[in-house]
């Protein structure tokens, strides 16, 4: 880096370089950043001409940026823009102020510097934000630069008018006749946000996921937090799985503000930045520790990033060096709110003024005075903005327009599905690890990703893991794994799940044991709001849809005691929407298979399927199967003028309703026998999208004919299902059986018995509905054993 003396010394002799090094409204350029902006124009601005462009560029950046945290702070508190600069009354300003406001501020010289590296080097990279909340700041650059969608290019502008307008979208919070923001504006990062591709509600997230984005060919920048570091464990790992061989450069940027809300940072707490660049070289990152305040040392950063990266990948092809190479990280060192009053204060994460200028005098001086501080003149900013827009010159895409917002993944090719024969037993787990291996072969094209938190071969996984191997830096002979393995392995939920839910230009499957996949729920809620979002804003997700695989699930795990008895997460999935986030109990091997295959096909969805690990009975034939996953529901057999209707949610749930109605056959009394597989498409629709993806009432009154007596018995907890399947209550005629929280060290049937779910309850909950006697359908041994004074093994 040239010392003090020599960027000295390049002001003298540079006229453009002293101009832009004197820095521009409260942007201001240490010599640290001088040091590295003077390097990279000898390196390569090699002519008078290229120089002065890249220092007007990195002009036109300071102005931006002034005039980006101008808007944003306006988004806070104002209700009027006037972009000659005069001060704001106090008619002028919102009655109830609303934002992130210091870590949006924090966003802008960031998403500027972003912004400036595309054109410096005039290539448009992807981005994607974590801190989801600081918004504004993509909406303010994005409107002044005229990077727009269409939703946003309809209502805003630079002018007075739009400006104002877009100030008051802000934080609106008014709804539409359809029930939906009347805004196009959101608090977090919306489909009509140019180039947004997730919401970044969920602290983290982004840290897990940007590694797995871009392909080999593309370029990403992805805006992290320190707060978000603090959040979510799991991104030191992003070394362990970037390849150069199947992706593309990655520069994490970390706006490091020391405050997560009212509290310092752990990070700060612990020695600052200068201890979390230690732990970054511990955990095999390269950090670069940069002014938070300059977007000119972001542009450096994110350059200088992907040529070290560029030439470590260099080094390791002509032979020298290893994998993990060591990912460039940024360090953006800042202030809370810096840019206007009240930064580095507890306030200044959400509003920076000690009071509201609308009411109080001293807090709207306070706003005007930030403001002026702020303010560029109209003309001056065009001027800046046009240096900035140079895509028709450049040829290259828009921002709103960057690789990773418009991939469409091409339909897979589907492998023939393999016959099964009926009653055979087979793991349906097992069924599944054939057919995406299958799969893979089909489609060498895609990249794949599998999230493993646990054990592979406990899910009966073999042959996927031992095609695709386990992700490693060093590879232990004998075993399933490869320094290009596809397989993602970390003892971490959030990690796995990310991994598939970021590599959105691929092919993705993840597996879990059911009890611990509920951890992954946060991510994929993140990822099915944005899709649905995307869809009502007309933007078709482009993405292959993703299944969740919970096995070793809640009934045959009962040796794991309860802890390994869960199932909360396809409780908590039949609550979002059927359109966007199915939750699926196959119940044999056919099913399982077909219902996936079926996924593939589809986009923009995120599937829990709970499917069983041990072998059971192959019950479906092939086109039973794809009834079955077209309806939700298909009868296996029907009586006529049944006098009772059992419907079964889940694979052991169905072979316990098959014993039931065998006893209710041989007491003569008419049965009819229901599979379940997903139960959302059988419930009242919330919306008319959702109604897209259910049956409505008159196809399911010709699937299920009139019966009052009716028992369900279901893989989750029945109050979690008696809502969603409230379509096919009869009230008083109508019981639900399933988990009621008991376990233990159990096998199957001891988790059966002690949830009161085998097919003697069923039995007893059939006589309460049905009017029967239950002398008339269990013997006396297992009426004791039922009631609780008997031996459980006579129900076995």
């Amino acid at each position: 880096m040239p010392p003090r003396h020599a960027q000295q010394q390049t002001a003298e002799r540079d006229p453009d370089f002293a101009a832009w090094a004197r820095g521009f409204g409260m942007i201001s350029h240490g010599p640290v950043t001088q040091a590295c902006i003077a390097r990279l124009l000898e390196r390569h601005a090699h002519t008078p001409e290229h120089r002065r462009e890249w220092l007007t560029k990195l002009m036109a950046a300071d102005r931006l940026a002034n005039m980006g945290m101008w808007l944003v702070a306006h988004m806070t508190y104002g209700q009027r823009v006037r972009l000659d600069g005069k001060p704001l009354d106090a008619a002028d300003f919102k009655q109830r102020p609303e934002g992130h406001t210091g870590g949006t501020l924090n966003m802008v010289p960031a998403y500027v510097g972003y912004l400036t590296a595309n054109s410096l080097s005039r290539l448009t990279r992807s981005w994607m934000m974590g801190q989801g909340h600081c918004v504004a700041a993509i909406d303010a650059i994005n409107v002044l630069v005229d990077n727009m969608g269409p939703a946003h290019h309809e209502r805003y502008s630079l002018s007075d008018e739009g400006l104002t307008r877009l100030v008051n979208d802000f934080y609106h919070c008014a709804v539409d006749p359809t029930g939906h923001p009347a805004s196009p504006l959101g608090s977090h990062v919306n489909p009509h946000t140019a180039g947004g591709m997730s919401e970044g509600g969920y602290l983290g997230f982004a840290g897990l996921q940007y590694v797995h984005m871009p392909l080999a060919h593309q370029h990403l920048v992805a805006f992290l937090s320190d707060g978000a570091f603090e959040e979510q464990r799991g991104s030191d790992w992003m070394p362990r799985w970037w390849r150069a061989e199947d992706s593309g450069p990655v520069v994490p940027v970390m706006i490091a503000n020391g405050r997560r809300i009212d509290q310092r940072t752990t990070m700060s707490q612990s020695g600052g930045t200068h201890w979390f660049e230690e732990h970054l070289i511990l955990n095999g990152f390269a950090p670069l520790t940069i002014d938070g305040r300059d977007p000119a040392a972001f542009a450096w950063a994110i350059l200088s990033a992907e040529a070290e990266l560029a030439e470590q990948v260099y080094a390791l092809e002509a032979g020298h060096g290893r994998y993990p190479l060591r990912l460039p990280y940024v360090i953006a060192e800042t202030v809370k709110g810096y840019g206007f009053p009240g930064a580095g204060t507890n306030a200044a994460h959400n509003l920076p003024l000690d009071g509201n200028p609308a009411l109080d005098e001293t807090a709207r001086r306070q706003f005007n005075e930030g403001a002026a501080a702020l303010h560029v003149p109209l003309e001056e900013l065009r001027r800046a903005v046009a240096q900035l827009n140079d895509h028709a010159t450049s040829q290259r895409p828009k921002e709103r327009d960057h690789d990773l917002a418009t991939a469409v993944v091409p339909t897979p090719s589907m492998p023939e599905i393999p016959a099964f024969t009926q009653g055979e037993l087979i793991s349906p787990m097992a069924a599944i690890d054939d057919m995406f291996c299958r799969l893979v072969e089909a489609n060498p094209e895609l990249r794949v990703r599998v999230g493993n938190p646990d054990e592979m071969r406990s899910n009966r996984l073999n042959q996927t893991l031992d095609l695709l191997k386990h992700r490693v830096t060093d590879p232990e002979p004998g075993v399933a794994e490869s320094l290009h393995g596809s397989v993602i392995t970390a003892l971490n939920e959030e990690a796995v799940v990310s991994a598939a839910l970021g590599n959105k230009q691929g092919l993705n499957l993840v597996a879990s044991y059911e009890a611990f996949a509920v951890k992954m729920l946060g991510a994929m809620r993140q990822e099915i709001i944005f899709a649905r979002h995307q869809r009502e804003a007309g933007r078709e997700p482009g993405w292959l849809s993703v299944p969740l695989l919970a096995s070793s699930h809640t009934w045959e795990n009962g040796k794991n005691e309860q802890s390994h008895q869960d199932p909360t997460l396809c409780e908590a999935w039949l609550g979002e929407m059927d359109d966007v986030a199915p939750t699926l109990f196959p119940v044999d091997a056919p099913s399982a298979v077909h219902a996936l295959q079926r996924l593939y096909a589809s986009r923009g969805r995120v599937a829990v399927a709970v499917v069983p690990k041990n072998p059971v009975p192959v019950v479906l034939s092939a086109e039973q199967a794809q009834h079955l996953i077209t309806d939700g529901i298909l009868a296996l057999s029907t009586a006529q003028d049944a006098r009772i209707q059992l419907f079964a949610i889940g694979a052991y749930q169905l072979i316990e309703m098959q014993r039931a109605q065998s006893r209710l056959q041989q007491a003569g009394i008419p049965t009819s026998l229901f599979v379940i597989q997903e139960p959302g498409k059988l419930r009242e629709a919330r919306d008319e999208r959702e109604a897209d993806a259910t049956l409505g009432e008159s196809r399911l009154s010709q699937l299920v004919t009139d019966c009052h007596a009716r028992v369900f018995l279901a893989h989750c907890r029945p109050e979690a299902l008696c809502g969603v399947l409230r379509p096919l209550d009869t009230g008083g005629g109508t019981r639900f059986l399933g988990y009621r929280n008991r376990g233990g060290t159990l096998d199957v049937f001891g988790m059966l018995y002690a949830n009161r779910a085998t097919w003697a309850h069923v039995l007893e909950a059939v006589s309460e509905v049905a009017k029967l006697k239950l002398e008339q359908l269990l013997d006396e041994p297992e009426r004791q054993a039922l009631a609780g004074e008997g031996d459980p093994e006579a129900l076995r």
